[in-house]
């Protein structure tokens, strides 16, 4: 299938337990399409030079601004001189999630969170440590807009707005196919990760199951996702999906009835997590499931020394 739509998938290994990224390239009238770029390593840059041997590359598409995906994309665009689009959320995002600021502020919210402080130190640390995953910084060249048309391959496809992984992720829908390009907006084995990182949308899950509904509508048939292998049958995987929020937050509730910290709450949902950058994401969910509930009013919460514990009446 990706050889009739004229995609070649490039599988990049990532030093995590997701162990890969899943970018791809296209040939397009002015020269390659790359869609991705995965984190910058000498790894991801050494890849990225065999697969684009002799080859030009005339746009570079980035569909969110988390490292693995956004992270080698101003080191391959000085490399091309390729145009650049992603969406100005995420554009703007990907400037500022690893500055100075955000990150003097990080310690404070992880504090707040009851985290305890030799652990809120190392997932400081822990994302320090991606400022040279993801730099330089590339130039935005276009911001996409939502249903713009794009050729990618043999095919046009429409860019629509799926924000609730990140603010600002896209996928590109084709429907003559009845094609999606997922991106992490929906993967076939695990569930995409709906994270709080005390910036940007409030309310991260509500807005993702937003965005599956929207997607549910077009029932598209063949999914192809950043992670894992393409799949057949995206209305079904949005309904697992949607399934598993739905009973994670059933479990949340019933624990919340002595009240938690995000710190507690992470323990009982996460509780096989022991590395630190597994737990800065679990924190992260944690805190949009936690938020969800709040702004359902089906919890509240409250400061209780120095910490927010969420409860249940």
């Amino acid at each position: 299938m990706l050889d009739e739509l004229g995609l070649h998938l490039v599988r990049l290994d990532l030093p995590f337990r997701l162990n890969h990224v899943n970018c791809f390239l296209a040939e397009g009238e002015e020269g390659y399409v790359v869609i991705d770029t995965g984190l910058h390593n000498s790894y991801t840059v050494r890849r990225w030079a065999e697969e684009l041997d002799r080859k030009h590359v005339s746009e570079i598409f980035i569909t969110h601004y988390h490292p693995d995906h956004f992270g080698y994309a101003g080191g391959l665009q000085q490399k091309t001189n390729a145009r650049l689009s992603m969406s100005q959320i995420d554009a703007e995002n990907g400037l500022g999630a690893w500055d100075r600021q955000f990150l003097e502020k990080l310690a404070g919210n992880y504090q707040v969170a009851g985290i305890p402080a030799e652990a809120a130190s190392q997932m400081v640390d822990n994302t320090e440590s991606f400022i040279k995953r993801v730099t330089p910084y590339p130039t935005v060249n276009h911001y996409f807009n939502e249903g713009e048309l794009v050729k990618i391959g043999n095919y046009m496809y429409e860019v629509l707005f799926t924000p609730g992984h990140s603010d600002g992720l896209i996928v590109f829908y084709n429907k003559e196919k009845s094609v999606l390009l997922s991106t992490d907006h929906i993967l076939p084995k695990i569930t995409p990760n709906i994270s709080y990182w005390f910036h940007g949308d409030p309310n991260p899950l509500a807005t993702y199951f937003q965005s599956l509904n929207k997607i549910r509508k077009l029932d598209v048939e063949y999914v192809i996702p950043s992670h894992g292998l393409p799949f057949f049958g995206g209305t079904k995987r949005i309904d697992e999906i949607k399934q598993h929020h739905h009973d994670r937050l059933e479990n949340l509730l019933e624990e919340l009835s002595a009240g938690l910290t995000v710190f507690e709450a992470c323990k009982k949902l996460f509780p096989k997590i022991n590395n630190v950058h597994d737990f800065r994401f679990a924190i992260g969910e944690t805190l949009a499931h936690l938020e969800y509930l709040r702004y359902n009013d089906e919890c509240k919460r409250d400061v209780v020394g120095g910490n927010y514990v969420y409860y249940t009446e």
